[in-house]
């Protein structure tokens, strides 16, 4: 394998936190806050840079992976620092644990989220292991099952409706994606025995996580587990909501629904945070094609409705409700006054296989 220096570039944006996480973790010292600030401040100070970085489809496999792999090491070893040993006092282990807490939400679930969309059974098992480490394997089926079917509609719970804020949509999510998914496996699975349903797995596998947190950090480990698998979930349903909000798509008065096009998702083509997620912020061409991979998904200023700033941005934003929406009600207004995108209606209950043509414009 033969590593080009923009392949390089676009992976050190990902794979360069991890290596601060790791050496706070076992070292100590200033690379906790090293760490915190690897996943705040500077990646918020080279968003607005001219600094492009652009992926390659040489690492279209290997930079996933090595983060899938990273993950798991970066997550033992947080809890075993944390909850543990003595060699990080409590300042250490506050950074600490808050830095893993955004790699996690912003990283772990990017990589999870992109090798669950593979045709490679190995690969979607990595990603389905990666959410079931925290605590949250329901959303495989439920982001491939019904977010990827019914996004911009009401029958998509990840999907925002005009005006409603993100503590409201979290509250209404954390339960709704649980059953939404639990029910399409459910019918999918009709005859099989309920050990071999899907959310025994990943009930099963929560609990071995939680097993392993108390085995290498104590009470201390699980509830920093806890604590870090809530934050990686409120992470990913802010992502859902930036990318989403209030862009519905419109169904014909037979019931047919308006096929997923650029205009139904929110893009946010910032170099270094785009490339922390693997590109998940240049969502509508995932939404228009969802296996195509991450090194190349496109973005076309012309049609796709682009978010004001940067992901982390957004989302800080977004846990102020009334701010939020002064910012994004009246783009979104604008959106959905537009002229209606040309295409194929499809029946509602047909899913969304992605397959329609995009061509990015020069």
């Amino acid at each position: 394998m033969t590593l080009r220096p923009s392949s390089l570039a676009f992976a050190a944006a990902s794979l360069g936190p991890a290596g601060l996480l790791l050496l706070g973790a076992v070292i100590g010292g200033a690379w906790p806050f090293a760490a915190l600030l690897g996943v705040t401040a500077l990646a918020l100070l080279l968003d607005t840079s001219r600094l492009g970085l652009h992926a390659g489809e040489d690492q279209r496999d290997w930079l996933p992976v090595t983060i899938g792999i990273l993950h798991f090491i970066l997550l033992a070893a947080g809890l075993w620092a944390v909850g543990a040993e003595t060699h990080l006092d409590l300042p250490q282990k506050l950074a600490l644990a808050v830095a893993l807490g955004l790699y996690l939400g912003q990283v772990s679930n990017a990589c999870a989220h992109e090798l669950i969309h593979r045709g490679n059974r190995r690969l979607r098992a990595l990603g389905t292991a990666i959410f079931c480490s925290l605590l949250n394997g329901q959303h495989v089926s439920a982001h491939l099952l019904v977010h990827h079917v019914h996004a911009g509609t009401a029958r998509d719970p990840n999907s925002a409706p005009l005006g409603q804020g993100f503590w409201r949509f979290f509250g209404r999510v954390f339960v709704g994606e649980f059953l939404a998914g639990w029910r399409a496996e459910t019918r999918r699975h009709q005859t099989r025995p309920l050990w071999r349903h899907p959310y025994a797995l990943y009930l099963a596998a929560g609990a071995v996580t939680l097993i392993v947190a108390f085995a290498l950090g104590g009470w201390r480990g699980l509830v920093l587990m806890l604590a870090l698998a809530l934050h990686a979930h409120l992470q990913l349903m802010l992502s859902d909501y930036l990318q989403h909000y209030g862009l519905r798509r419109r169904v014909d008065p037979q019931g047919r629904l308006e096929p997923m096009g650029p205009q139904h998702s929110w893009n946010a083509p910032h170099s270094v945070s785009a490339a922390l997620m693997l590109n998940a912020p240049l969502h509508s061409d995932h939404h228009m094609h969802p296996a195509r991979p991450f090194c190349t998904l496109r973005f076309d200023p012309d049609s796709m409705p682009t978010l004001p700033r940067s992901v982390p941005v957004m989302g800080a934003l977004a846990l102020i409700p009334p701010l939020w929406r002064r910012i994004m009600d009246p783009r979104a207004r604008a959106y959905a006054a537009a002229p209606p995108s040309h295409g194929t209606i499809v029946p509602t209950s047909e899913p969304q296989t992605g397959s329609q043509p995009f061509v990015l414009s020069e």
